[in-house]
């Protein structure tokens, strides 16, 4: 069973860019309380989705650079990374049924 794994500036090229599976990366920040209620939602996409989707979460107030590179101005935003390139951009909480919503196109 998979679970989001954290990631960094210094990690995120190879554990986002260079996946070869689909990979949900969760901008977020330890003071975000969207984000806190999002958090049990990606635990159970990543549960669920072993095997065909990487769920990464970067905290934005750590990981400035990356944050910065790839636009974020509100969070929580959500990046869905196909071989390498950003191919959804979902900002904002929603329920589960919405996001899978958004993600299964790209599976």
């Amino acid at each position: 069973m998979s679970k989001p794994i954290h990631v960094t500036d210094d990690s995120f090229e190879q554990d986002v860019i260079q996946s070869d599976l689909l990979t949900l990366v969760d901008f977020w920040a330890e003071w975000c309380q969207p984000c806190k209620y999002i958090a049990p939602i990606l635990e159970d996409i990543a549960a669920e989705h072993d095997g065909q989707l990487k769920v990464a979460k970067l905290d934005v107030d750590n990981n400035p650079n990356t944050a910065g590179t790839y636009g974020i101005m509100s969070i929580p935003t959500l990046l869905v990374f196909k071989e390498g390139q950003p191919v959804e951009r979902i900002v904002g909480f929603m329920p589960k049924e919405h996001l899978m919503d958004r993600i299964k196109p790209h599976l």
